[in-house]
């Protein structure tokens, strides 16, 4: 065993400590959720959707201090912490409220002397692996749908936010969950990789950056099970000429600084059309110099700290790198008395003569960092939009619908926007391409990668 510490971004003191859990615990965990999968499978569907709303409405119920805990944890604004409840409710309440069409049997058309019809089975133990930056919102995406479907799950939270797991485990357990369908575990990296490799677990969703799901894949290697993979991205946004240029100017500045930039799907790269350009960059500018970087305690603080100072250091050298290499810094960082060398608070900023060659617009930066470039039409954004590694979102802002569509259907991504970004619809799928990751959750598809068809052809004689 090892102590695991969530060393808080707020002030750097020790917020929670855990040991983590010993070989025999692990073992136990695990044939406790296999033999507790076996009876919940056969738990009808009605059944299920039930406790797991009741495991919603009693987490909501501690809303307040569950927002509280997470601001500690990873330094989310007080303001702003209590919305991760209420979009982990919204999410949830959807896929229980479309389970029972998503886990449907599959009728092909009537043919005389046969009954013919594909249900969708459970696969077994589902291993969820969560990051810290949106903790509940990225574990619900997995956990709902495997529950719902009929899979047993553990959880393994992110060191930085193991009180996270623990109140999902304290909400499933008090919905009145038979015992062993939802556990989690604290791990530490050598044992997350056992578990993966235990021939118990019948498929590992994992949230986190693309080294992290390089070591799923390989553990995972030769066990002929399902992979989820929601890994890094370096998304960006095209502003076109006919945009609403107020709106555009809100919406991409929200994406890129929300949770400090601290989002897999947040913009970290603007391509906005040569004749609007000069006014939205001004705009973005004024509106980023508004923001106010301080401790996540206060609640006039609407810009908190990154969740280590090795990430904003990070971020740091991805500036200066840029800067040496001749980009300019709109905004000034003296302006904003929290930030400082050696801690994680980092004042948010923007780069113009910016290009591809430079690491802030090609590296996943994970803070509030953005680049604009201008560019002379569709073409041109197309073209750089789609030169990344990552695909996981994209935005363009127009008042054409058509365009939008027609754009959309040249841009490598999992999820293409209009007028909006950083945002996951519970109705629609969520999924990347190139690195970041594969497979999928959310929506009714979601149910498909948790679940396996089983043909049944019966025959009348």
């Amino acid at each position: 065993m090892t102590t695991l510490q969530c060393i808080s971004p707020v002030d750097g003191s020790v917020y929670v400590e855990r040991e983590t859990a010993s070989a025999d615990a692990i073992q136990q965990t695990l044939a406790t959720s296999q033999a507790a999968q076996q009876l919940w499978r056969n738990t009808p569907v009605a059944e299920r959707q039930a406790l797991c709303g009741k495991a919603v409405d009693t987490f909501v119920e501690r809303k307040a201090d569950i927002a509280e805990e997470l601001t500690w944890q990873m330094g989310r604004p007080v303001s702003q912490a209590p919305g991760e409840v209420g979009g982990f409710e919204e999410r949830a309440r959807h896929m229980i409220a479309i389970a029972d069409d998503a886990l449907a049997d599959l009728k092909p058309e009537a043919k005389e002397g046969f009954t013919r019809y594909i249900r969708r089975e459970p696969l077994g133990v589902v291993f969820i692996i969560a990051p810290w930056n949106f903790p509940y919102l990225t574990s619900v995406n997995a956990i709902m749908p495997a529950l719902l479907a009929g899979n047993s799950v553990i959880l393994k939270h992110s060191a930085q936010t193991p009180l996270c797991a623990e109140r999902l485990q304290q909400a499933f357990d008090e919905a009145g969950l038979p015992p062993g369908v939802f556990q989690h575990l604290h791990l530490n990296h050598a044992d997350t990789e056992t578990v993966i490799q235990s021939p118990s677990v019948g498929y590992v969703a994992f949230t986190g950056s693309v080294p992290g799901g390089e070591m799923v894949e390989r553990a995972a290697a030769g066990r002929f099970i399902g992979v989820g993979l929601e890994l890094g991205g370096k998304d960006p946004a095209y502003v076109r000429q006919d945009a609403d240029l107020q709106h555009a100017i809100e919406t991409v500045t929200d994406g890129a600084m929300f949770n400090s930039g601290q989002s897999c799907c947040s913009i970290e790269r603007v391509y906005v059309d040569a004749a609007v350009y000069d006014e939205f960059v001004a705009g973005v500018t004024a509106l980023v110099a508004a923001y106010k970087l301080g401790r996540p305690d206060d609640p006039d603080t609407n810009l908190g700290p990154l969740v280590k100072t090795s990430a904003a250091d990070f971020a740091r050298g991805q500036i200066d790198e840029a800067l040496a290499a001749g980009a300019r810094a709109l905004i000034n960082p003296g302006h904003f008395t929290a930030n400082a060398a050696g801690t994680p608070y980092l004042a948010p900023q923007v780069l113009v003569d910016v290009d591809h060659s430079m690491r802030v617009m090609t590296e996943e930066t994970f803070g509030p960092v953005m680049g604009i470039i201008p560019v002379s039409g569709d073409a041109e954004a197309i073209r750089l939009m789609n030169d990344s590694e990552f695909g996981l979102t994209a935005a363009v802002f127009t008042q054409d619908e058509n365009a939008a569509i027609d754009i959309g259907n040249q841009i490598q991504t999992g999820t293409w926007f209009m007028n909006r970004c950083d945002y996951l619809d519970p109705a629609l799928a969520w999924t990347g391409v190139k690195n970041s990751g594969r497979g999928c959750t959310l929506s009714t598809v979601g149910f498909e990668s948790l679940t396996r068809p089983k043909s049944y052809h019966l025959k009348t004689v």
